[in-house]
């Protein structure tokens, strides 16, 4: 295979419509466009949406739901990942800086350990939010659990 041999799939292109070329090419006249109107002469741009005057969609459907603009969203990281990341890399002392890089959060985000799985090691852990069993078992594991601001 070389460059100069590459070319595309059969069928996969196709040759341009000419029109406007005269009668005889069937596509003469009125250049495929139909006969008068804002869409048969140069320069025609509709608006992003419109249908023709038919009422747009998003006017046909109503509004609904509601975004909650003092919503804080987390990142959530189980007392499961704390233990495994522990016995992988032989951490005691978690942060959020931790946990970016670990790749479990990404810069910025909000981090909060909830408490699904097992955890035997006893840890520090610094996080935005603690759910109230995730922070039993660091305690009872011997650890801390530290809310960060």
């Amino acid at each position: 295979m070389k460059l100069e041999n590459l070319k595309p799939a059969k069928g996969a292109t196709h040759n341009s419509k000419r029109v406007g070329r005269g009668q005889g090419s069937g596509k003469g006249g009125t250049a495929t466009r139909g006969t008068k109107g804002a869409q048969a002469r140069a320069g025609y741009e509709h608006k992003v949406g419109f249908e023709g005057g038919q009422m747009p969609i998003q006017r046909r459907l109503p509004k609904f739901g509601f975004k909650n603009p003092t919503r804080v969203a987390y990142k959530a990281v189980n007392v499961a990942t704390l233990q495994a990341l522990s016995e992988k890399l032989g951490v005691k002392a978690f942060d959020v800086d931790t946990f970016i890089a670990a790749g479990i959060a990404s810069k910025g985000e909000l981090v909060k350990v909830l408490g699904n799985g097992e955890l035997t090691a006893a840890v520090e852990v610094k996080a935005n939010a603690f759910s109230a069993s995730a922070t039993q078992k660091i305690e009872a594991a011997g650890g801390k659990a530290i809310v960060i601001e």
